[in-house]
């Protein structure tokens, strides 16, 4: 297991130290800054070596809470303040600012080891859902065998691609491709080979675009490409491309045997009246 890294703030150097060797100890990469403004500055070019800063909050120059508010405002990287029970500060107002937790001196090694694990896992948790959210939302929105968008995205970008014509002016395409016969490749070779057919398809397409360009499986063997800033007679020239590069394409669906595959694609400009 990758070990975290600690980066523990206090202008107490003997205090620094203390922290540092307990947590090597520990298990943890431990690195110490004397106050605010050299952990910002290590932080800035050491973003990725960071999971938590360990800072008091009483130091020279800058707080503790000052350097928490610095932190999150750039960094996605957790925070716990330490703090004297007799100082004018509440919990509250440290979460507030984006704290992950808060502990009251005199702080013992081993609490504060615990309430680093919990935000370790807290932290863990929070990037699993959230890699689970990107992972349902590219579902929502693309087709699972071609990789491209689906036909729900196409309607819903019509609708930024043309607000996008009349803020800029700019030219704007669409190519609508249907591969040719393909029910009869699907009942002469099987559904399996028409699937290699519709993701080499994607491929294909995904290969003759722009950055900028956005593609769609329309309906079963149906695509549609938007192209922005491309006039119908550039749109031509990509359509020539894609009907180039699939046509020449060698399916084999039986040992011994190639087969290839046409398909018939429509260009539009955008005009309005």
């Amino acid at each position: 297991m990758e070990k975290a890294n600690l980066l523990i703030v206090d202008d107490d150097s003997a205090i620094r130290e203390a922290m540092k060797e307990y947590f090597i100890i520990a298990g943890f990469n431990a690195t110490t800054a004397k106050d605010g403004y050299e952990t910002l500055e290590f932080i800035k070019y050491n973003f990725n070596q960071v999971d938590i800063v360990i800072t008091d909050i009483m130091m020279p120059g800058m707080t503790g809470l000052e350097l928490t508010d610095r932190i999150k405002s750039d960094y996605n990287i957790d925070v716990i303040v330490i703090t004297g029970y007799t100082e004018d500060y509440s919990y509250e107002e440290a979460i507030k600012i984006g704290a992950s937790d808060i502990i009251f001196k005199p702080v013992r090694f081993e609490e504060l080891l615990l309430r680093i694990k919990r935000v370790l896992r807290e932290k863990k948790v929070t990037q699993e859902r959230n890699e689970m959210f990107k992972k349902l939302k590219k579902l929502a929105i693309t087709d699972g065998l071609t990789g491209l968008f689906n036909s729900r995205q196409f309607y819903l970008q019509i609708e930024q691609e043309i607000d996008r014509f009349n803020r800029y002016k700019h030219p704007l395409s669409l190519l609508m491709l249907d591969i040719d016969h393909f029910k009869i490749f699907n009942d002469t070779y099987g559904h399996l080979e028409g699937d290699k057919v519709l993701i080499k398809m994607g491929e294909v397409i995904t290969s003759s675009l722009r950055a900028m360009d956005s593609a769609y499986r329309y309906g079963g063997e149906e695509f549609a490409i938007f192209l922005p800033e491309t006039s119908a007679s550039e749109a031509y020239v990509v359509a020539s491309r894609i009907k180039d590069k699939l046509g020449n394409h060698d399916f084999t669906p039986f040992q011994d045997q190639i087969t290839h595959v046409t398909t018939s694609i429509g260009a539009t400009e955008y005009n309005p009246p």
